[in-house]
């Protein structure tokens, strides 16, 4: 038993210190994102449809889990309105989307310097929101109606970035991601003989400040 006891200390100890060593952030950053959106055909022609280009906002907390890699978990909220568009005429709607993902970060250089440029890959989920008023007689509708729905959709995350210190506690960071995911049908009633073509790719740079505990 003394052994046994003995053996849990000493294991409880070494991760206590393990948890010590390792630092962790936390913190906050604001964008824009540009998406590349789909496409609706029918046997008269075709529409752009998908999201308006908006803001971006998200929160971010993240582990150094060795020398070159680290781990965060993101939630991004994207003002997004729903849009049908083609050539100057468009129609639109309210709405937003909500990303929570979890990325790995490759870092170029070691915990110790001041500017460690790094790639991510992740994934993890996307909430899509139509939270406006429905239209009665809308453009587009042998298309497509827009609806206020919500649907969720897995999501891939990939990108790039920097973080730099400029205290012990503060980093600035950069970041660029690319968020892939399919898209969300049920935002989007498709009318009798069209279809619905592509995936969302929305790119967002962000800028933000984290602070290290």
């Amino acid at each position: 038993m003394r052994l046994i006891a003995t053996c849990s200390f000493t294991i409880g100890m070494t991760l206590a210190a393990t948890c010590m060593a390792q630092e962790w952030e936390a913190g906050g950053a604001f964008g824009f994102g540009v998406i590349k959106n789909a496409t609706i055909d029918n046997p008269s022609g075709s529409v752009t449809a998908g999201f308006d280009d908006r803001f971006a906002a998200g929160a971010v907390i993240g582990q150094d889990l060795y020398q070159h890699l680290s781990g965060e978990l993101r939630y991004t909220f994207r003002d997004n309105d729903l849009v049908l568009k083609s050539g100057a005429q468009k129609i639109n709607m309210d709405g937003d989307s909500h990303l929570v993902h979890y990325d790995l970060l490759f870092h170029a250089l070691p915990k110790s310097s001041r500017i460690r440029p790094y790639g991510a890959a992740g994934a993890g989920i996307r909430l899509f929101r139509g939270t406006g008023h429905e239209y009665t007689d809308q453009p587009f509708s042998d298309f497509a109606f827009l609806t206020t729905t919500k649907e969720v959709k897995p999501l891939i995350s990939v990108g790039a970035g920097v973080k730099a210190k400029v205290s012990d506690r503060t980093l600035l960071r950069i970041d660029f991601r690319e968020y892939i995911s399919p898209f969300p049908e049920n935002l989007f009633t498709v009318a009798p003989g069209a279809k619905i073509h592509g995936w969302l790719y929305d790119s967002v740079p962000m800028v933000g400040v984290s602070f290290v505990f």
